[in-house]
């Protein structure tokens, strides 16, 4: 026997659910912070009974995290450029996507980006991100048929970190680069180096090193 199917207004609903507990976290934690916050106040702002709030979400962690866990699957069908991307070398438009989708969902980013509650929501997002890359990297590699002078799980934190360095900076500021311009540069960075981007001659790799931080 089949199972019954899926309730489509049922569907709907808990989507709408979703949705105003997600608003109502976000715009609270930018008016108060995250540990100020009670679920009977993420309830109210969303027009939820703290009963539907619980079938959904063991706390307001639970729900933060759930957030990051959305935003990345809304951002996967954002991408249809990745598997191009490994096709064709490494274009950038993977990080393009990012970047407007932080655009156009910037006050979830900046939740997510300042590290709120524990900062376990922050981690996540970086470990999406990482495992993604570190896959994509290994991928191409293989199909290619190259080996790594540095470890690919070094590459890939490396990768992660420099880009939520950058998209938290650019998210938080007013930056003046386009998503498209501050793509453009992590890009080149990444192509070329840190040697080359700061303007110096491959001979002077080795004193670029000896700058303290």
């Amino acid at each position: 026997m089949k199972p019954p199917a899926p309730n489509a207004a049922e569907d709907r609903r808990v989507r709408r659910t979703r949705k105003a507990l997600r608003s109502a976290l976000v715009d609270l934690v930018l008016d108060k912070g995250f540990h100020a916050l009670t679920v009977e106040e993420i309830t109210e702002r969303a027009d939820v009974a703290r009963a539907t709030f619980y079938a959904h979400y063991r706390d307001k962690e639970d729900l933060l995290v759930g957030i990051v866990r959305e935003l990345a699957a809304d951002r996967e069908r954002l991408l249809p450029a990745v598997e191009q991307a490994q096709a064709q070398g490494f274009t950038g438009l993977p990080v393009l996507y990012i970047f407007q989708h932080a655009a156009q969902e910037k006050p979830v980013y900046q939740v997510i980006l300042r590290g709120e509650g524990d900062g376990r929501a922050l981690r996540e997002f970086t470990e999406i991100i990482c495992d993604r890359v570190e896959r994509v990297f290994r991928e191409r590699a293989e199909q290619v048929g190259v080996t790594p002078r540095i470890p690919f799980d070094i590459i890939a934190r490396a990768w992660t970190g420099e880009l939520i360095g950058v998209l938290t900076w650019w998210v938080e500021n007013d930056t003046g680069y386009s998503a498209a311009e501050a793509t453009g540069h992590l890009r080149d960075l990444s192509v070329y180096g840190r040697v080359w981007a700061s303007g110096l001659a491959p001979s002077d790799a080795l004193g670029a090193l000896d700058v303290t931080p």
